[in-house]
């Protein structure tokens, strides 16, 4: 910048502010090409094989070897009589009198393709009031599917991520301590068959069900191994093993895990308003529209007075009560979107005027009313 530059500006500073404004709105009006908003992915990442799934496991058992943090309920005494009489032993639970066992619920996930004598991680849980399972032993426990047919069998010690220690009068936890885990603790009894390539075809199940990305993946194994998928509806793709892997179906769904394709999605805005968590998906865009921003703050301040009577007046001593009310109203700020803004745009945009998460919030809902976001809001 020369010197006449310099005093050309310095006698003309609206008019040199103005064509500024204009610069940066013709540059916010024409955006350079962006890149793709969704990544290439394997198809793996985004689907599953229709027959191949985990089966929820459960079961009701006893952990013993606390001390002194078990249950205090009948149940636990209950419980402990019928173990003792399954090796021999009655006794009445009115009898039994310990606080070192305790009624636990036993759940875990059976992984596809577990065959019996391989192991799989357990949860432990207490049932009643429990104080802690800290130190505890969970007895042979039989794991149930929703048919009620035994897959597994649980036993072990339990790994707890915390502590508990108290005194008389007080007490310190860190994290959960009713709550255990037995890696590898429950052997698998009976595997579950896992039919995933009956009649020589195929079926993938996308994990968010969308035609675009449907008809993506069809046309990704198509372009590799020919005519042989099809996109049934928005979530499943059938797939028709190629001659050559009619008898490895196995080899060909690795094939297939392994390709890429760039997925779609529907353009959100998810709003947490008790957190003022805003998350805004990339196909977010934003019609022309106008936003103005501003902050009114109200202080109201309590002062008290006191009022004391002139000698001699018979008065009395009195507080009177004394209000100072300030309001401080932010100069309004007005920020223009043109069409087709993206998220980025807005933020910036917003960023620019100090809005807050809560500020944001508010706009994004006057916007999807104005007609001006062209995106689904799910307020949660």
């Amino acid at each position: 910048m020369n010197g006449g530059d310099f005093i050309v500006a310095k006698r003309t500073p609206k008019k040199t502010m103005l064509t500024a404004s204009i610069i940066v709105l013709m540059a916010v009006a024409s955006p350079s090409p962006a890149a793709p908003v969704q990544p290439m992915v394997r198809v793996k990442d985004i689907v599953t094989v229709e027959g191949v799934r985990e089966n929820q496991l459960i079961g009701m058992g006893l952990v013993v070897g606390l001390q002194g943090t078990g249950d205090k309920g009948p149940m636990a005494m209950q419980m402990m009589s019928n173990m003792t009489g399954q090796f021999g032993v009655t006794m009445d639970p009115k009898q039994i009198k310990s606080k070192n066992a305790a009624v636990v619920t036993v759940t875990c996930q059976l992984s596809p393709f577990l065959s019996p004598g391989q192991n799989t991680d357990v949860l432990v849980s207490a049932m009643g009031d429990a104080k802690s399972l800290e130190g505890g032993v969970l007895l042979q426990t039989p794991l149930r599917a929703a048919n009620g047919k035994v897959y597994a069998v649980a036993q072990g010690p339990l790994t707890i991520g915390g502590w508990a220690e108290s005194g008389a009068a007080a007490t310190v936890k860190k994290n959960i301590v009713t709550v255990g885990r037995i890696p590898s603790g429950a052997i698998v009894e009976e595997g579950v068959e896992m039919n995933y390539a009956g009649d020589g075809v195929v079926n993938l199940l996308l994990r968010r069900s969308d035609f675009t990305t449907a008809q993506r993946v069809a046309g990704a194994i198509n372009e590799k191994f020919g005519s042989v998928a099809h996109a049934v509806d928005a979530g499943r793709i059938s797939v028709s093993l190629p001659p050559s892997y009619r008898g490895s179906p196995t080899a060909f769904i690795a094939s297939v895990e392994n390709m890429t394709v760039r997925p779609d999605a529907v353009a959100r805005v998810i709003v947490n308003e008790r957190t003022g968590t805003i998350v805004m998906g990339g196909n977010v865009r934003i019609g022309n529209v106008a936003v103005a921003h501003g902050n009114l703050t109200v202080k109201v301040s309590e002062s008290p007075r006191v009022s004391q009577p002139g000698p001699l007046s018979g008065g009395s001593t009195a507080v009177t009560p004394g209000t100072d009310v300030q309001a401080d109203e932010s100069k309004p700020q007005l920020v223009e979107l043109p069409s087709t803004s993206t998220v980025e745009d807005l933020a910036n945009a917003m960023n620019a005027v100090g809005a807050s998460p809560r500020d944001l919030i508010a706009v994004l809902q006057a916007m999807d009313q104005a007609g001006a976001l062209h995106g689904t809001l799910v307020i949660q």
